[in-house]
């Protein structure tokens, strides 16, 4: 039987961020169970609407406002105006496009699927301070999220600890399947060379520059190796004006300034000569609500673990959950540079240790983390709502 397909997402794709190849891995694989309608927020000059050489049909969406609110209530008012006809299954990624979809579900799809990845009443705080103190707000984000969660068949998410945040919001457990990210092993290939072969250490972080990432730890851990060895750090991906300025100014206020180095986000084929030419890829994950009660599957740990260069990141179950402390990756306390810094420096004098840690998380990505592990998993959740 040949389905028709929706995959929505409140997203830019392609872009370069976790989530736009997250989107792309399963909508590849989505299409191979029928025809497939991808929609996303459209980037400045995509078509409106493009054939995918995966085998989709990419609808870009223009979202214009100049807040998330506006640009939001954009994307939703396209949403319910499109004339679309009913889908077998619909799955969609935040409340943002999933709730006109929910809302209206007999006219979109016989079955949907909510992809949770978080959720914006426990997030959007850090993007935006003030959401924290507005309860009604809140409230509102909260309710929109219960009408998500309730109105969904099903639910996929990439990390058991955000299974449990789902269950206390009353989900039962048979409806929520645990998918966790996955690695394009072309994309991120192994690099074998000697680790620590110059006289100095350089360090790398890529990714949101968000305040759960935990980068304010990561540059006074760099402060505090330089009592030891010559250290760079360089800071690659997207961060507010605001963001950005902040890490510059703590980073002066340790006499860093010469030490740390941000570049903005690039593609993946841009990314990795940059982590191909670090000693430590550094994912210091914050201990707050957004990592340890919401949870997350750090796309850029199990991508660093890929690439033959140790990582570093923090004690918290959504990084062990995905492998071995001291066998594929190296962990610190969370939110103690002390911490942080001495894991990197005792990497850093044991370049054996540091090489048989890569090694061994490049084998253990391939054998359970790659997108062909996430995408079967997620063809068997299709094959249950559809019957196949």
């Amino acid at each position: 039987m040949h389905y028709r397909l929706g995959y929505g997402s409140y997203d830019t794709v392609p872009a370069p961020k976790g989530a736009s190849v997250h989107i792309q891995s399963f909508a590849r694989a989505i299409a191979t169970q029928g025809s497939l309608d991808l929609i996303t927020v459209a980037n400045p000059g995509q078509p409106p609407q493009q054939r995918h050489p995966d085998g989709y049909v990419h609808h870009a969406i223009p979202a214009p406002g100049k807040t998330l609110i506006q640009r939001v209530l954009a994307f939703r008012a396209a949403l319910v105006a499109w004339p679309h006809g009913s889908y077998d299954l619909v799955q969609f990624r935040s409340i943002f496009e999933g709730l006109p979809i929910v809302l209206e579900r007999d006219r979109w799809a016989r079955r949907l699927l909510f992809e949770v990845n978080g959720m914006p009443s426990v997030e959007l705080k850090y993007r935006y301070p003030d959401v924290a103190e507005d309860s009604q707000l809140n409230d509102k984000l909260r309710t929109q999220e219960d009408l998500c969660l309730q109105g969904s068949d099903h639910l996929i998410t990439p990390s058991a600890v955000t299974q449990r945040y789902l269950q206390e919001r009353g989900v039962p457990a048979a409806r929520i399947t645990v998918i966790a990210n996955g690695v394009d092993l072309d994309q991120f290939p192994y690099c074998d060379r000697p680790l620590f072969a110059e006289e100095r250490l350089h360090l790398i972080y890529y990714g949101t520059l968000a305040p759960w990432q935990g980068i304010d730890t990561l540059i006074r851990a760099l402060g505090l190796l330089q009592a030891d060895v010559l250290t760079h750090l360089t800071l690659i991906g997207h961060g507010s004006k605001s963001q950005i300025h902040g890490y510059r100014r703590l980073a002066e206020k340790l006499h860093l300034g010469e030490r740390l180095h941000i570049l903005p986000p690039m593609a993946q084929t841009e990314l990795i000569p940059h982590l191909h030419r670090a000693d430590v890829i550094v994912a210091p994950l914050a201990p707050c609500d957004r990592n340890l009660v919401q949870g997350c599957c750090p796309l850029k740990v199990l991508e660093g673990m890929a690439t033959g260069i140790p990582v570093v990141s923090s004690r918290m179950p959504v990084v062990t959950d995905l492998g071995h402390d001291q066998r594929h990756f190296v962990l610190a306390e969370p939110g103690s540079s002390t911490d942080l810094s001495a894991k990197i420096f005792d990497l850093y004098q044991r370049p054996d240790h540091a090489k048989a840690i890569a090694q061994q998380a490049r084998q253990h990505i391939v054998q359970n983390f790659t997108w062909h592990h996430a995408t079967t998993a997620l063809m068997q959740v299709y094959g249950q709502l559809l019957n196949l």
